[in-house]
C-alpha cells in the first residue's frame, strides 16, 4: 500500500497556526491546502458528523474529495478548548456550519476534537472528530452531572 505525503502546510509555526489552515482550506473547499495540514503517518484518523472511521491519508483525502465535490463547508471554529503538552496539542470545540439549505439561512453546531502532533516537519493534524450537528449551540461550558457515556 502506498503511501500519500501531503505537502508541506504552509503554517507550522503552532498548533493554532495548523487549525486555522484547516479550516481555511475546509472553507475555501481546498483538498491539497487541507491535505498539507495531515500527518503522513498510516494511522492519522477522520471521522465526520454521523460517518465510520477513516484511517490513513489516501482515505482521509478521499473521504474530502467527496465531500469537495458539493464545494466548501461553510464551518467556522469557536469555544476552542486547549489541552498542550509535549509535542501533543489536543483542541477540543464548536463548529458553526452555514446551513445553505435552511430557510433564511440557519447553522448546525458540530462538537469536534482535533489532535496535533509535532513533529520533524512541524506541526500535523493526526485526528479530527466531529460529531453530528446540533440546531442549536451548546453552552459554553457544560455544567456536571451530564450524560455520561
Amino acid at each position: 500500500m502506498s503511501r500519500v505525503k501531503p505537502p508541506k502546510a504552509a503554517l507550522v509555526a503552532g498548533a493554532d497556526d495548523v487549525e486555522a489552515q484547516f479550516y481555511e482550506a475546509l472553507q475555501q473547499g481546498d483538498l491539497a491546502r487541507l491535505m498539507a495540514v495531515w500527518g503522513d503517518d498510516d494511522e492519522v484518523v477522520c471521522v465526520h458528523p454521523g460517518g465510520m472511521r477513516v484511517v490513513g491519508g489516501a482515505a482521509i483525502r478521499a473521504s474530502f474529495e467527496a465531500l469537495f465535490a458539493k464545494g466548501g463547508v461553510p464551518a467556522v471554529p469557536e469555544q476552542v478548548h486547549r489541552l498542550q503538552a509535549l509535542g501533543l496539542a489536543v483542541h477540543h470545540l464548536v463548529e458553526r456550519v452555514q446551513l445553505p439549505t435552511a430557510p433564511g439561512g440557519g447553522h448546525a453546531y458540530v462538537l469536534v476534537t482535533n489532535v496535533y502532533v509535532q513533529t520533524a516537519q512541524g506541526w500535523r493534524m493526526v485526528a479530527h472528530h466531529a460529531s453530528p450537528g446540533r440546531p442549536e449551540p451548546p453552552p459554553a461550558v457544560q455544567e456536571w452531572p451530564s450524560t455520561l457515556h
